[in-house]
Order: structure tokens, then C-alpha cells, then sequence
């Protein structure tokens, strides 16, 4: 799993908590603001993971693929790889949710360069693309960055990133940036990972009146004294997925671990391994997940692969629910 730069200002969120997943240099920080404390939301209404599956060669290589984000139709994946030599930011389309993913595609030189990028992270709205990179006009080690477009269907129309600016990037290392945009509550939370004070920690950090993030704090429920890395939250923002190095039932270096609330008001629960068969003996991370929270898109390096991290899907049906249509 791995690491990123920072720039200008930020203008388009509104309330912002932190991030973190990947290899490269460790991160930990502040503390999380408090939150009221109610029973936290379950899966039920879910039925279990079904066995993952593997992209297959189309869209895996001998290389490692490493992080991804998935569009709000499902029709673009966007991954970072370092296929090409270097990491890079990466993108699979498919005309229609029922046909198979496309070979991926650099999103161009106005986003990728010869420094690292990774960790994209696509909004709902299909308008930004946030990522990290060790680009050299960053704070020091990796800092988060924001690249945004006009037309939300042009996959390589992305115009130069924005760094997040210093509330948020620091001389350690930010990466692996999602961003939770709560409608209820009118508010955005940038999550991201840093090691800020130690091994790599989950932060959250909220979209200020004059759209810059604020200092980022750490939530404190999600983070261990392991490696944290934040990936993926439901849209409806009661269930998040993270990357963990912490102890699991599988001996795995990292497994995939899922935290719930059952208001965006609430605390998280405290993070339960996502279990067999999507957690396993071999490293999994990188994940996202579809807009209707039934696609789980991951890497991982298990047998049956192309190359040293592929990526890998499983599914679930919903069985009804606050956040569900039956």
C-alpha cells in the first residue's frame, strides 16, 4: 500500500475529516472531535460478501496496482498503478454496469507526472479528483491534492491539481484522501491518512466558510497503534472501509476492516475485520465501493492474480433498510 504533495486553496466542500491507506512513510496527529455515542449501524440489511473475483488480465498487469475509486454510475475505475514505471493515476471505463471493464488508460499529464500519484479519490458529483503526491511544490514528504474538471464524463479532462494548502499538508506524509459529503447535515469531511506522530493514522478535517480545510484532527475509534489506512465510506456515511495492520483473525500483514455509526452525528463503532473471504492470509487494501454500497472493489496480492497486487471485486445483495430500496 503507499503515499503524496500541496498547492493553493480549495474552493467547492463544506465540511472536511481525514483519510489513510497505502505503503510508503508512516502517519499519526491530532484527536477526533467528540461525538454523541448511540448503538452504531449495522450490516444487516446487507447479505454477506460473496467470493471475490479477479478484474482479470484486461484490466490487471504483471505490475501492482494499488488504490481505487469508482464513479457514482460505475462506468469509470480509476486506480494507480506503476504499470508505466512510475505511479501513476490510471482509468477503466465500460459503456454500461453489465459489461466488462475496458484496459486502463493514463488520465494525462496534467494530473500525472514524474513524481508519484496515487490514491485517487472521485466525488459524487464526478467533479474532483483528489489524490497524494511527492510532487516537488508540496509541504514535504506526500501531500493531498485536488484536480477538477467541467464535463464529469470526460475521464481526461482533468485541469492542474491544487495542494490542499499547510492546515492540511504538513512535512510528513498525507495520503490516501476520501471525501464525505454529508447533504443532512450540509457539511464535507475530508478523511485521510498521515503519520503525523508516529505509524499512519486516520485524520478528518472539515471544509471551512472559505473553502480551505481546516486542521485536521484524529479519530481517534479508527485508528490503532498499527498502520491505519482510511479507503472507502457508504454513501449514506454510516459504514467505512479501511486498511489495517493491527492484529486479525488471519495473520495477514494488511486485512480489510469495516466501522459503522448510526448517524453521521455518531462516533465510528470500533473497526471489526471484514472477515473470510474478503479479508485472507494475504494483503488486501486499496478499496471502493459502489454508489449503491453492493460492489466492493479491493486489491489484494492472494493467489490467482497477474502480478504482485491486483484488483479484485465482491458483491452483496441488499436485504432493505434505512439505506436501501426495498
Amino acid at each position: 500500500m503507499h503515499t503524496m504533495p500541496t498547492s493553493s486553496p480549495l474552493r467547492c466542500l463544506a465540511v472536511v475529516m481525514l483519510v489513510g491507506c497505502i505503503a510508503g512513510p508512516d502517519e499519526r496527529g491530532p484527536t477526533a472531535p467528540p461525538a454523541a455515542s448511540r448503538p452504531s449501524a449495522s450490516s444487516a440489511r446487507y447479505s454477506p460478501w460473496s467470493e471475490p473475483v479477479s478484474l482479470g488480465p484486461v484490466v490487471n498487469s504483471a505490475a501492482v496496482e494499488l488504490e481505487a475509486s469508482v464513479s457514482k454510475d460505475g462506468l469509470s475505475l480509476y486506480i494507480a498503478s506503476n504499470r508505466a514505471g512510475n505511479y501513476d493515476i490510471w482509468v477503466s471505463q465500460r459503456v454500461s454496469a453489465d459489461e466488462p471493464w475496458g484496459p486502463p488508460q493514463q488520465i494525462g499529464p496534467a494530473v500525472n507526472t514524474a513524481a508519484r500519484e496515487q490514491g485517487p479519490f472521485l466525488t459524487k458529483d464526478g467533479h474532483r479528483l483528489y489524490f497524494f503526491s511527492d510532487r516537488a511544490d508540496g509541504f514535504g514528504g506526500t501531500d493531498l491534492y485536488v484536480s477538477r474538471r467541467r464535463d464529469k464524463r470526460d475521464d481526461f479532462g482533468w485541469e492542474p491539481p491544487e495542494n490542499l494548502g499547510p492546515a492540511v499538508n504538513t512535512s510528513a506524509n498525507e495520503s490516501l484522501p476520501m471525501v464525505f459529503e454529508d447533504d443532512e447535515a450540509e457539511t464535507t469531511t475530508l478523511y485521510f491518512t498521515a503519520n503525523l506522530a508516529g505509524p499512519p493514522d486516520i485524520y478528518a478535517s472539515t471544509l471551512l466558510p472559505d473553502e480551505t480545510f481546516g486542521p485536521p484532527a484524529r479519530v481517534e475509534e479508527l485508528s490503532s497503534g498499527g498502520r491505519d489506512r482510511i479507503l472507502t465510506i457508504r454513501r449514506d456515511g454510516r459504514e467505512l472501509f479501511l486498511a489495517s495492520d493491527r492484529a486479525g483473525p488471519t495473520g495477514s500483514p494488511f486485512d480489510l476492516w469495516v466501522a459503522t455509526r448510526a448517524s453521521t452525528a455518531d462516533r465510528w463503532s470500533a473497526p471489526t475485520n471484514v472477515g473470510l473471504p474478503v479479508s485472507s492470509p494475504a494483503d488486501e487494501g486499496g478499496a471502493t465501493l459502489s454508489f449503491d454500497g453492493t460492489t466492493l472493489y479491493f486489491t489484494s496480492d492472494r493467489a490467482g492474480g497477474m502480478g504482485r497486487h491486483d484488483l479484485w471485486t465482491t458483491t452483496r445483495r441488499k436485504l432493505g433498510g434505512p439505506d436501501g430500496d426495498e
